[in-house]
């Protein structure tokens, strides 16, 4: 296989010349294609006269998308014919920077123009309680397009974890007749062979209990609103949905600020659940923790996942009183700084330290390692080694001056 060839000394001209932008200064040599005339333009509408941050110097370009949707539209439309999908995301991310684009995001001309993301879907979320009734429908469409994507790449990897973390946890070592699991029990005793007899002498019985149409493991989301957890918010919906899916496993969301919502009877669908979530505002996770609290009948069987910054503006000690009544009933408790790609965002590490102390570990999950976390939870499993063995650092191990 041979390498690609260079560029040609013209194309790396031409790249500084989108790159700087044009001005009298320009080399007479480099002349700008047709399709590189509309990615020029669409430059200068977002990183006009040098703005901070553009890396751009001052100069004669006067862009600016205005006040005008059918304006945005075209630019949108541009930035996706030409420029690749990880550029037209950060293009987007500044355009709602720079131009205000937010309050444009709420024409449903626009939104059909725009390349759907998780930041976009996060921006949705947080304008939800302003976007007008007729941009409604196109705003659910673009929200739903990025829940299905990370469904997608998510679901089969959470179905095969708590599934089998179900059936792990439900073997036991003294079943029924009926019961034994004969290819594990012969495996696990072939030490025991007796050549004489041609035959294996179990001294431990594998198996399954006896199968139970009911529920056998009850988890509860419980997601922290506040603005620093946007994308965690969308995961958690996303997750929701996948665990309402197994008929092995009862799963309750609830979404908190200063208040509590139950949005259980969205959790089927993710775009209900982040239309029903108000992004921004206070945290009371005492309050919260008190009605996760309440939703627990079987301890030993409940997992809960409390999904926070811990940044508490309610009662701090009665949070954490609340917090090692539930893991000493018995129940599973994990603290989540963050369920995202980007890491944990600034977190108060003394909650964080002091949940650590009495049984609650705390650390940032990614959505791809969340599936794993909860088969561990599920198991009972050590949710701290879990995390070491994963190359997670956990809250308590980092000074309360770092907590970010």
């Amino acid at each position: 296989m041979t390498d690609s060839p260079a560029p040609e000394p013209r194309d790396r001209l031409t790249r500084w010349r989108l790159v700087l932008g044009g001005d009298e200064a320009d080399p007479d040599d480099v002349q700008l294609s047709a399709e590189d005339l509309v990615r020029d333009r669409a430059l200068a509408q977002l990183y006009d006269g040098g703005a901070p941050g553009s890396g751009r110097p001052g100069g004669p370009r006067r862009g600016g998308l205005g006040r005008s949707a059918p304006g945005v539209n075209r630019w949108l439309g541009d930035i996706r014919t030409y420029f690749p999908s990880s550029v037209v995301q950060v293009m987007q991310a500044d355009a709602m920077d720079r131009l205000g684009l937010h309050e444009l995001l709420l024409e449903p001309e626009t939104m059909a123009a725009v390349q759907p993301d998780l930041n976009l879907v996060t921006t949705l979320v947080g304008l939800n309680r302003v976007i007008p009734e007729h941009s409604r429908a196109t705003a659910r469409a673009v929200v739903r397009a990025v829940t299905d994507q990370l469904e997608q790449r998510l679901r089969s990897k959470t179905v095969q974890a708590v599934s089998g973390a179900v059936d792990r946890a439900a073997r036991t070592r003294r079943p029924r007749h009926h019961e034994i699991d004969w290819r594990r029990t012969i495996a696990a005793n072939l030490e025991h062979y007796l050549p004489e007899h041609r035959t294996v002498v179990p001294e431990r019985l594998l198996g399954h209990a006896r199968r139970s149409r009911q529920t056998q493991r009850h988890i509860i989301l419980c997601i922290d609103q506040s603005g620093s957890m946007a994308e965690s918010v969308v995961h958690s919906s996303v997750f929701g949905a996948v665990l309402a899916s197994l008929r092995a496993v009862s799963t309750r969301l609830v979404a908190f600020d200063t208040e509590v919502v139950d949005l259980t009877d969205e959790i089927e669908d993710p775009v209900d659940v982040l239309f029903g979530v108000q992004l921004g505002g206070g945290t009371d996770i005492n309050r919260a923790l008190a009605y996760c609290q309440s939703l627990i009948e079987r301890p030993e069987e409940t997992v809960l996942v409390l999904i926070s910054d811990l940044y508490e503006g309610g009662i701090a000690e009665e949070m954490l009183r609340r917090a090692h009544a539930i893991t000493s009933s018995g129940a599973v408790m994990v603290a989540l700084l963050a369920l995202s790609d980007s890491g944990a965002p600034s977190y108060d590490a003394t909650h964080a330290a002091a949940l650590a102390a009495i049984g609650v570990p705390a650390f940032a999950c990614t959505p791809d390692q969340f599936p794993d976390l909860m088969a561990a939870a599920i198991e009972k499993r050590d949710l701290a080694q879990w995390a070491a063995a994963n190359d997670i650092v956990i809250a308590s191990a980092v000074e309360d001056d770092e907590g970010g």
